[in-house]
């Protein structure tokens, strides 16, 4: 998938593919600075947070540096059905960022169609999972004290400014999940600075860091985002052969009983041929492979033809050419046969990129049809493909006939 958005982090962190994710500290700026409002100004992330159910911890409020009590910028209204609803107090929360206060929203792809597809395409270059939370300070106001992320973060200034520290860490790769804590920060501080519109900064998981408005000026204000690309690790391999072992009876077997002596040496070597079978390698492929699509729009041939496409899973499918009469696809969990003439519709269908079938035979259709409903691909609306617009090419394709398996 060519997305603006990777091709310009790329540019501007010097980076020439997705291998120096969690390196090092880099930054760089973007050069094309229309992407920032494309991405989300501060009045439409506001529009999003009135026009959904919100709740804590997803929507929090800061002031002072402090965490606000969810009840003082969320509320509980009961419709005419006396079902609880819980929504942002845009007044109460209006007056929190008037007088020089922070909103985080979390995972904003799932509410806006542009920084999912953001994420996808992010997700699709890194080959790994990754969501996006945004950042609106106002005023001379405080950020987060100094923390470090159990996850790489790419971050983006939308508009306005604000002040980091970033050190380097103090513990390597450490975890959420760890054999110890890692509660001391570094002494070795990598760099001090002010984040303006445009700039862009990738900060390693561990990497501990800080931001704040505190002297930028009470009438300005600060818009980041933070993509977050959670790294498969050794121990989420090991966790993942742990999954694996249960298919074997002897695993499910207390360990102590009549034959523990027996079964130790059994109990060991059936592990290692596990870890042959099952790699680091084949583990991510794996992995890829069987990630199930988020929520997508499902094909209601009643409400309307199909007219565009999209394909829709977390990571790029998998297309092989099996012999000369067959085509497999191996994506979201599913291995789906095809007939070898299908290839240039399906390499175009789950390019990534918008598909418009008028005018590509009802073959085409029909292939689009299977992949809408095995969970590859699903149809774009007016508003799903705004997504896409101005960020991602539409992808052309071949009027050669088509025909799915």
């Amino acid at each position: 998938m060519e997305h603006r958005l990777v091709s310009g982090i790329e540019k501007a962190l010097g980076w020439d593919g997705p291998g120096a994710v969690g390196a090092a500290f880099a930054r760089g700026r973007l050069e094309d600075l229309d992407l920032l409002a494309r991405l989300m100004t501060p009045y439409r992330l506001l529009d999003t947070v009135k026009r959904r159910h919100m709740s804590h911890p997803q929507m929090r409020c800061y002031a002072k540096g402090d965490e606000l009590h969810p009840s003082s910028y969320l509320s509980t209204v009961v419709n005419r059905r006396r079902q609880a609803i819980q929504q942002a107090d845009m007044a109460a929360l209006g007056r929190i960022l008037g007088d020089g206060g922070t909103m985080v929203l979390d995972s904003v792809d799932t509410f806006d169609p542009t920084l999912e597809v953001a994420c996808r395409a992010l997700g699709w270059w890194s080959g790994e999972l990754v969501s996006v939370n945004a950042y609106l300070a106002v005023g001379d106001t405080d950020g987060f004290h100094l923390h470090w992320d159990d996850h790489d973060v790419i971050a983006v200034q939308l508009s306005g400014e604000k002040s980091w520290e970033v050190r380097g860490p103090s513990r390597l790769v450490p975890m959420y999940r760890d054999a110890q804590r890692n509660l001391t920060p570094s002494d070795q501080v990598l760099w001090a600075g002010t984040m303006t519109a445009g700039d862009v900064m990738h900060i390693p998981r561990g990497y501990w860091h800080t931001a704040t408005r505190i002297g930028s000026g009470g009438d300005g204000h600060s818009l980041h985002v933070t993509f977050g690309i959670t790294r498969r690790t050794g121990v989420t391999w090991v966790n993942f052969l742990s999954d694996m072992a249960r298919a074997d009876e002897d695993f499910r077997l207390d360990l102590e009983g009549p034959e523990s002596c027996t079964r130790d040496a059994s109990l060991s070597a059936k592990l290692a041929a596990l870890a042959h079978v099952y790699g680091p390698e084949s583990y991510l492929t794996e992995l890829r492979a069987n990630t199930p699509p988020a929520r997508h729009m499902p094909f209601v041939p009643a409400l309307g033809p199909l007219q565009q496409v999209v394909t829709v899973t977390e990571f790029e499918p998998a297309i092989t050419c099996l012999d000369s009469d067959r085509i497999a696809v191996i994506a979201a969990g599913k291995r789906l046969i095809f007939q070898g003439r299908a290839e240039p519709g399906l390499r175009i269908l789950l390019s990534g990129h918008p598909v418009h079938l008028e005018g590509g035979g009802p073959d085409l259709r029909t292939v689009a049809e299977c992949l809408i409903k095995e969970g590859l691909c699903a149809p774009l609306n007016d508003e799903s493909s705004s997504g896409y617009t101005g960020l991602v090419p539409p992808a052309t394709f071949s009027k050669a006939p088509l025909t799915s398996a």
